[in-house]
């Protein structure tokens, strides 16, 4: 024979026993409601449970701070071969036709007049088809690294833009965590709401059953009646930071989920090295923080701009070769064949030259104060990072003890009250420092987690 469910069991001693009190009556109906809308609880789906590491891979394709990185670098592998075009052989055609008269016109000075007998034509409208064609090729022999160098620093910018993407992308891993962290926390003061309100609910139960044998004064009531209406209005904002943590979490991750989801619980491992004097976090830092690494090869693409205004000075070489056909008939054409270098030299351009290169070696002395300036930037990221785990760790183990404390509190206060020895307020403030106690300890277990994120990025790790 089939058992009925432990609760309907319980509801039925507990209606049995309804003759004792109305408080017990109460209670019963209380227990009663709160099971039927357990089990209807338990009819709905689960909802969808989002994982640090889902975001973290959702935000590598979606998030547009990425997208916009991943465009820059490929607009700069475009103006590295845009640079690399002059060094390479210019192939230019042209074709050409016309309908026209063959009148001869003599300009003075052309021919002489023994040449040109009277210097009188006879003029004719007769016209004739006279097809025309050119194919020429250039291309720069020497310019003293003017070109080459562009184009090396070119080069040198995108590896530099590769690395300001992957800066780009620790960001958005921080930002994620960052706000994944947040919204666990949200999640968990919910929970800590919830059995709040739970245990003020059991207290308001307690205390309408004292008060009706008379065990309990009637502002007991009252005060376990505002503890309950307090405790709702907590709930509705714990839950309301949550959806609104959640939010945050889509835009870092940059999908547009509904907010009927959950984040996993989890825990954070310690980061390696994370107990580690400054000096080695530092070092395995300066290696591995892309923002420094992007700042260098901007310097090394302003030393090689440099150098190739400097050729300026000089000339350049450069060769041609073209082919000219021509004629009346594409039959009969006449051919023409001409080869030749060509030297240019910018003697004097009113100084324009030496001022170019004074703003370069200008813009290659900031980005070198700017490498230094990141260096110091990356040890102060440091330092907050560690110190804000070393003290989230020890604030933890002082937030464990007080909930132990609290809930013995609360305790010791429940069985008083019901021995008649204590009072509704004593239970009230026994239950604010245990809710108070469990929120601090969540927010603190947030604050390690974030903590801990902030290390991963200052340490330059995804």
């Amino acid at each position: 024979m089939r058992k009925p469910p432990l609760s309907l069991l319980s509801t039925g001693n507990c209606l049995k026993g309804a003759m004792f009190g109305r408080w017990k009556l109460a209670t019963c109906a209380a227990a009663f409601l709160l099971f039927l809308t357990g089990e209807k609880t338990l009819a709905q789906p689960a909802p969808r449970v989002v994982t640090l590491e889902e975001a973290l891979s959702a935000a590598a394709k979606l998030q547009p701070q990425l997208r916009q990185a991943r465009s820059a670098t490929a607009a700069a592998r475009a103006v590295a071969d845009e640079a690399m075009a002059p060094l390479l052989p210019q192939a230019s055609m042209n074709l050409g036709y016309e309908r026209t008269t063959a009148n001869y016109t003599s300009r003075p000075g052309t021919l002489p007049a023994s040449a040109t007998g009277s210097g009188n034509f006879p003029m004719s409208w007769k016209t004739f088809n006279f097809f025309s064609g050119s194919a020429t090729v250039n291309q720069l022999i020497w310019d003293f690294n003017q070109t080459s160098s562009r184009w090396r620093a070119a080069q040198a910018r995108i590896d530099g833009q590769r690395e300001s993407e992957r800066a780009v992308a620790l960001q958005v891993a921080l930002a994620v965590r960052s706000t994944y962290f947040t919204a666990h926390v949200d999640k968990e003061l919910v929970e800590v709401a919830r059995q709040t309100l739970h245990n003020l609910e059991k207290h308001l139960m307690q205390t309408e059953g004292m008060v009706a044998v008379g065990t309990a004064p009637e502002i007991d009531l009252a005060q376990a009646r505002t503890n309950l209406a307090t405790g709702r209005a907590q709930l509705v904002s714990a839950e309301n930071a949550y959806l609104t943590a959640k939010a945050l979490l889509n835009q870092a991750v940059g999908w547009t989920l509904n907010l009927d989801y959950e984040v996993a619980d989890r825990t954070v491992d310690p980061v390696e090295g994370e107990d580690s004097p400054i000096e080695v976090l530092e070092a395995a830092a300066l290696k591995s923080r892309p923002e420094l690494a992007s700042l260098q090869r901007q310097l090394d693409a302003q030393l090689l701009t440099v150098r190739a205004i400097k050729g300026g000075y000089a000339p350049t070489l450069s060769g041609n070769l073209s082919v000219t056909p021509g004629g009346t008939a594409l039959d009969s054409l006449s051919w023409n064949v001409a080869g030749g270098l060509s030297l240019t030299w910018p003697l004097f351009q009113g100084g324009m030259t030496r001022a170019q290169v004074r703003e370069a070696e200008a813009v290659a002395e900031q980005l070198s104060a700017q490498i230094d300036q990141e260096r110091m930037q990356v040890r102060v990221d440091l330092e907050q990072a560690r110190l804000a785990v070393r003290a989230a760790k020890a604030l933890l183990s002082a937030q464990l003890d007080a909930v132990v404390n609290a809930r013995d509190q609360l305790r010791l206060a429940e069985g008083r009250y019901a021995e008649g020895v204590g009072n509704g307020i004593e239970i009230g403030d026994a239950q604010v420092a245990l809710t108070s106690a469990e929120a601090q300890q969540v927010q603190t277990d947030g604050q390690l987690a974030t903590a801990r994120a902030q290390l991963l990025y200052a340490l330059g790790h995804w």
